[in-house]
């Protein structure tokens, strides 16, 4: 199969290799999967480039977690019928060698998710890491019907799902933008109102917007940037779920936190339960079949520039960046 792989960390071009691997074998409980579409996420080049100082987990990397493709076919106690069956994958590199910058790789088979019909290989790829990590961050303390969701960087990624998923859930959905002439490009589908946080008081935007004049979830993307503006719009209990953060450590308003009984949540995907990685799945395939989630591609790049697929994540932007896959 043609693949790409690393075997030291560094610059992608200096360190990404294409050519040809032998096609996996799926072991017992696992499927094989004929890969169309793979997707790029920031987690993905960070392990690549030794981020924070991560080491080489394995002596030979294919990467990439998430995709998109077909089963074609299963190991040892897996359903023969499920052969032929479109599926989105997640996990597929988490803690293992070979991910899905593959013709093929080979899951556990609950990694590998039916994808409904109507819903496309594109969107399938995109569910993975910033799917399961939306609804992890939206979810994990509670249904959210009735409630009020701030979704910080609603554009991004993980914050175009949260906010999606909330509001399909039944949440009054709140997003915020670094700049106010980026308001245009949130989606009034996934969110009831949209606040810039260059204007002159974010916080009494989001209050004027919020039922109550408060938030009960924060879904955040720069906990050191925006710790100051949660705490002002928190209520009593409201949950931060922080997945990153721009500097590190974080300064934290720590009374007002504490006499709001504030609780802070941080989330690495990569260690989620497996019964919350199960509810992610059922969930964002649920929402994707009824048409509540969409996703906006911004590149699709060859298997043969996977490379630059990856520079072009490191180098920011709105929209996915996937790499597809030669079907010979």
């Amino acid at each position: 199969m043609r693949a790409a792989w690393y075997e030291e960390q560094g610059p992608a071009a200096e360190v990404l290799r294409v050519g040809e691997l032998p096609d996996p074998v799926p072991g017992p409980g696992e499927v094989r999967v004929r890969v169309t579409v793979s997707g790029v996420n920031p987690g993905d080049t960070k392990k690549r480039s030794g981020w924070l100082g991560s080491r080489m987990p394995h002596p030979r990397v294919i990467p990439h977690s998430d995709a998109a493709g077909v089963v074609d076919a299963v190991g040892e106690g897996v359903d023969p019928g499920r052969t032929g069956e479109r599926v989105w994958v997640y996990g597929a590199q988490s803690y293992r060698p070979s991910g899905t910058a593959a013709q093929y790789t080979a899951v556990p088979a609950e990694y590998a998710v039916p994808l409904p019909d109507g819903v496309a290989d594109d969107v399938g790829a995109s569910l993975g890491i910033p799917g399961v990590t939306a609804h992890r961050a939206v979810f994990a303390d509670g249904p959210v019907d009735g409630r009020t969701v701030l979704v910080h960087g609603v554009l991004g990624s993980v914050g175009s799902l949260a906010a999606q998923l909330a509001r399909w859930a039944g949440a009054t959905v709140i997003g915020t933008v670094v700049r106010g002439r980026d308001l245009r490009e949130a989606d009034p589908a996934g969110v009831h109102g949209v606040v810039a946080l260059d204007g002159d008081d974010p916080a009494a935007a989001i209050r004027v917007q919020a039922p109550g004049g408060v938030v009960d979830r924060v879904i955040e993307v720069a906990l050191s940037e925006n710790a100051r503006l949660d705490a002002a719009v928190a209520g009593n209990h409201t949950v931060i779920a922080a997945y990153a953060t721009r500097t590190d450590p974080v300064a934290l308003p720590f009374w007002e936190l504490l006499f709001k009984n504030v609780t802070l949540r941080l989330l690495g995907s990569d260690d989620f339960p497996p019964g919350a990685r199960h509810l992610a799945a059922r969930d964002l395939t649920a929402a994707a079949a009824v048409g509540a989630l969409s996703v906006r591609v911004r590149e699709h790049w060859p298997l043969d520039a996977v490379a630059r697929a990856h520079d072009s994540v490191d180098a920011g932007g709105r929209g996915r960046v996937l790499v597809t896959l030669p079907r010979e």
